[in-house]
């Protein structure tokens, strides 16, 4: 994170409005939310996650949010980017998504252990509506860099969410199966754990491997 960039936790009395006044308090210093979500929600209280960039006076913030009726706390905290880095996302069938996972953990401990910070993430999935939705919601998570699908068999609605996504600049590897997928992906890869292992070389910045010149090749 820049210098002029901050995360913080804000526990809050669950009321109308907070969530209001904080960012209008944030806006009154010019700062920019790069980030939002509730991280707890529970007997009356909550936790606000922000991450804030163009941050030119960070104690000076801090007191005017700390001011706003109903916060209860302020604590400065290392940003998810800092943390738990760029994620690889895996779908697919239980056995696939298994050993795809096991290629990109792997990958990405050699990786982290350099000063990376890559985290992997699945979800074992069956249904062509189910997969399509769960391929259209990877577009809505933050931080979400590579896409494994790892299946027998995916094409139809699955297919038109893979476009999208990728359009929306998610790199999509997917496992050599049945359907219209694979057609779709950036990169089509027979070995589940080697897909793993790609998935996170793709994103790497300690990795030598350029996706643009693997774009619609299979291995």
């Amino acid at each position: 994170m820049a210098s002029n960039e901050l995360a913080i936790l804000i526990a809050i009395t669950d009321h109308p409005g907070v969530l209001h006044e904080l960012t209008g308090v944030i806006s009154g210093h010019g700062s920019n939310i790069a980030y939002v979500d509730i991280t707890e929600r529970r007997d009356g209280l909550a936790t606000l996650y922000f991450e804030l960039e163009e941050v030119s006076e960070t104690e000076r913030l801090v007191a005017d949010l700390s001011a706003v009726p109903n916060v209860k706390s302020i604590t400065t905290v290392d940003p998810f980017a800092r943390v738990y880095g760029k994620r690889v996302i895996v779908i697919g069938g239980g056995a696939q998504v298994g050993q795809v996972a096991v290629g990109a953990v792997s990958e990405a401990d050699r990786h982290n252990i350099r000063g990376e910070r890559i985290s992997v993430d699945t979800i074992p999935l069956v249904g062509e509506s189910e997969l399509a939705a769960a391929v259209r919601g990877v577009a809505r998570l933050p931080r979400a860099r590579v896409l494994v699908l790892a299946g027998s068999i995916m094409g139809g609605e699955i297919t038109r969410a893979v476009e999208e996504v990728r359009a929306k600049g998610i790199i999509v590897i997917s496992l050599n199966m049945a359907g219209s997928v694979p057609a779709a992906a950036d990169l089509v890869v027979s070995d589940p754990l080697q897909a793993g292992v790609m998935a996170v070389m793709a994103i790497a910045d300690t990795a030598r491997f350029d996706i643009a010149l693997q774009r619609g090749r299979r291995y």
